[in-house]
C-alpha cells in the first residue's frame, strides 16, 4: 500500500509528530509513504516531498509541519476535484492520511465521497473537534497561553492595571477557558455566552478594589456586537478571518472608559502556535498517527481516528466534522466559580 500524508489548516504543535508516526507504522507494515506540501494545495497542484523513514528522524520534538500547510479548500472552484483525483491516481496513492481540524476534515469526506481513500488525523489548537476528548496542539497552545497570562499578571499588578488576554478560538472558548482557569483570570469571555458587558465591568471593579489589577481572558470569536477592526474578509471556507477585529484592544478602551482604571490588551496570536510539542501533544499525535495507518491497512476507509476516554478508536468521517465541540456548561459553572 502507498500511503498518501497532508496537513493542512492552521499549524500546531504536535504535526511533525504524526507525520513520523505515519511513516514509520506504514513503514513497519511495509508500506511507503508520500507526502503532499502545504496542505491540500498540495495534492491538487502535485506537490510532493518523499517521506522515508530517514526523512522523519528528529522531528517529533518540533514545532510547526515539515510538509507545510495552507487553508487550500480543494472543492471551492471547478475542476479542483478533478485534479486532486488525478494526482492520486498519478502517484499512485492507495489511502490519504489527512492531518487537521474541521476544514481539512470536511474536505477530507468530499474526497471520501468522491471515491477517494482516505482516514483522517484530529488536531487543532482550538480543541473543536466533535468526538474526541482532546484534540494535539490544544494542551501545548494554551500553555503558551498561561504563561503569558502569568506574566502580564506581574505587570499588572506593578501598575495597578487592568489587563485583557486575547486568545485564539473562533466558534469554541476552549483555549480561554483553559487559559482562564489555569492561570487565575478575574474574567474569562468565551463564543459560547453572551457578552455581558455590565457584569465584566462589575467584575474588573471588584478585582481591582480587592488587590489593585485585574485580568481578563478573551476568545478572539466573541461577539461585541459593532466594532472597530471587523474587515468581513473571508478565507476559503467562508470563515471570517479574525485577526484584524481586535477584540482584546476593543475590550480594554471600552473597560478603562467606563471604570477610569487604566488598561491595556495584549494579543498573542500566533505565538500560540509555535514551538515544540508539550508531552501530553507529543504522544497523542503519535497514537493518532499509528491509528489512523491501522485503520486504513484494515481497510476502514472514510474514519477518522479519535481519542475517547483512554483508548484511541475510529469514527466515521461525518461525526467529525460540520458542528464543533463547544464549551459545555458544566465546564461553564466551574469557570464561574472562580469569577471576581
Amino acid at each position: 500500500m502507498r500511503f498518501g500524508v497532508l496537513t493542512g489548516g492552521g499549524d500546531c504543535p504536535g504535526l511533525n509528530a504524526a507525520i513520523r508516526a505515519v511513516v514509520l507504522r506504514a513503514g513497519r507494515a511495509g508500506h511507503e509513504t508520500l507526502g503532499f506540501r502545504d496542505g491540500w494545495k498540495g495534492l491538487r497542484d502535485d506537490l510532493t516531498m518523499p517521506l522515508p523513514g530517514a526523512a522523519v528522524q528528529g522531528i517529533l520534538g518540533r514545532g510547526g509541519t515539515i510538509l507545510g500547510s495552507s487553508r487550500t479548500n480543494p472543492f471551492a472552484k471547478e475542476g479542483d476535484a478533478e485534479k486532486v483525483l488525478a494526482t492520486l491516481g498519478r502517484e499512485k496513492i492507495d489511502v490519504l492520511v489527512a492531518i487537521g481540524g474541521d476544514d481539512t476534515l470536511t474536505a477530507a469526506r468530499e474526497l471520501a465521497k468522491r471515491g477517494g481513500k482516505v482516514v483522517g488525523v484530529p488536531k487543532t489548537m482550538d480543541n473543536d473537534v466533535a468526538g474526541t476528548d482532546w484534540t494535539f496542539g490544544f494542551h501545548s497552545a494554551t500553555a503558551v497561553a498561561v504563561d503569558a497570562l502569568e506574566r502580564l499578571r506581574d505587570t499588572a499588578a506593578s501598575h495597578h492595571r487592568a489587563i485583557v488576554l486575547e486568545v485564539m478560538g473562533r466558534h469554541a472558548g476552549w483555549v480561554a477557558l483553559a487559559t482562564g482557569l489555569a492561570g487565575g483570570a478575574d474574567v474569562t469571555l468565551v463564543p459560547e455566552e453572551k457578552y455581558d458587558e455590565t457584569a465584566l465591568l462589575a467584575h474588573v471593579r471588584s478585582a481591582a478594589s480587592a488587590r489593585g489589577y485585574a485580568l481578563v481572558v478573551v476568545s478572539e470569536g466573541i461577539d461585541l456586537g459593532p466594532q472597530r477592526g471587523s474587515t468581513g474578509g473571508k478565507d476559503e471556507f467562508g470563515h471570517e478571518l479574525l485577526r484584524e477585529r481586535e477584540v482584546g484592544a476593543e475590550l480594554a478602551r471600552r473597560i478603562e472608559a467606563a471604570t477610569g482604571i487604566e488598561t491595556r490588551s495584549a494579543q498573542i496570536g500566533h505565538i500560540q502556535r509555535g514551538g515544540a510539542p508539550e508531552l501530553f501533544d507529543r504522544i497523542l499525535a503519535t497514537r493518532l498517527g499509528a491509528a489512523a495507518v491501522d485503520l486504513a491497512l484494515a481497510g476502514r476507509f472514510g474514519e477518522v481516528a479519535v481519542l475517547q476516554g483512554p483508548r484511541i478508536r475510529g469514527i466515521p468521517l461525518e461525526e467529525a466534522v460540520g458542528t464543533p465541540k463547544i464549551v459545555t456548561p458544566d465546564w461553564l459553572d466551574l469557570l464561574h466559580t472562580f469569577d471576581a
